[in-house]
């Protein structure tokens, strides 16, 4: 069942979050935002190679969906504008920005760089180049869950280029034939690349993507995090009670180009600010805390310091980590006999 931003973001203010959720939420989204500007001045200084496709304006998203999932039990996977995703899952900052650098302490040892990392600790599977494989793998994590009967569930993070892949079709169908619990969550940030959704798809209700293999949607104000946990853990309970997939569509937006090398000439400055300004979602709910009397502005600007100093810290360690040895080269690979 599709809804607008609005009334989405109505019905969630029915529902309290303590002042302490809503602290975390805004600690966690700072955090990435932060990270991923850092993350853009060391690849500007060439420290981080290859590709890097930034988080910035998105943040809402993940950190209400991680708000609603249970660490250590639930699977997460995702394509490759991942860092906010590992950052979320609990994924240590250091040794991200580490793999972001290519060094020996990152969480593959310096050999996936931005996009192919992940973490068994935390359930946090990839990090995926190939634009929409992560969905039919995500349906693997959800077989695995249901096989094992370890009442965990799978969610698996997509763009809105990637739900015109015919895998993600394929794997719905799949999913919904095996009623397995997985999260299909679209992070519709209006642009595959550099085209719009509007050139792209002739129907751009991702959320009802689901409707012919009978599985229920909806879509959200990505840029609002609390619609967002709201609105997940409606989904979540849909899933973990045995019901089968749920396809949540979140109406995002990301800041910068699709990554770093991309000027986005697509789009106006006039429309990128006008998000920024008008639907920023570390700016919404400041302005709540504020307003609420949750946090002054001495408090806010100590959590700024605080997570500066934690992405500082990542960034020193991610440059005095080594590069890996060139043996690495062998190492987390099977070689076949002659």
């Amino acid at each position: 069942m599709a809804t607008t931003a609005r009334k989405t973001s109505k019905r969630a203010s029915n529902k309290q979050f303590d002042n302490d959720q809503l602290t975390t939420f805004y600690k966690d989204m700072l955090l990435i935002r932060r990270f991923e500007e850092k993350a853009g001045q060391l690849y500007g200084m060439g420290l981080i190679g290859g590709f890097c496709h930034l988080y910035i304006g998105q943040e809402a998203v993940v950190v209400g969906i991680q708000h609603e999932l249970e660490t250590g039990k639930d699977s997460v996977i995702t394509g490759y504008r991942d860092h906010g995703h590992m950052l979320a899952t609990g994924m240590d900052p250091d040794g991200v920005m580490a793999e972001l650098t290519g060094r020996e302490g990152g969480y593959s040892k310096g050999k996936g760089g931005s996009m192919h990392m992940f973490s068994t600790e935390t359930r946090f599977f990839g990090g995926h180049g190939i634009v929409a494989a992560q969905v039919a793998l995500g349906a693997g994590l959800a077989f695995a869950h249901k096989y094992n009967d370890d009442g965990g569930i799978a969610v698996a993070y997509y763009g809105d280029g990637a739900a015109n892949q015919g895998q993600v079709a394929e794997t719905m169908n799949m999913a919904s034939l095996w009623q397995l619990p997985i999260l299909f969550v679209c992070e519709n940030n209006r642009y595959a690349m550099g085209t719009s959704t509007e050139r792209a798809a002739a129907v751009t209700d991702y959320a009802a993507r689901g409707k012919p293999y009978g599985i229920p949607g909806a879509r959200v104000d990505g840029m609002d995090v609390e619609a967002m946990a709201t609105e997940v853990g409606k989904a979540i309970k849909h899933v973990r009670s045995g019901k089968g997939p749920f396809v949540l569509e979140a109406m995002t937006y990301r800041y910068r180009g699709h990554s770093m090398s991309d000027p986005a000439k697509y789009r106006t400055k006039e429309e990128v600010q006008k998000y920024r300004t008008e639907q920023d979602p570390i700016e919404r709910l400041r302005e709540k805390l504020l307003g609420d009397g949750i946090a002054d502005e001495a408090a806010l600007k100590a959590i700024d310091k605080d997570v500066k100093a934690v992405v500082a810290k990542s960034a020193d360690f991610a440059q005095s980590s080594p590069e890996p040895s060139p043996d690495e080269l062998y190492t987390d690979v099977t070689i076949a006999a002659a």
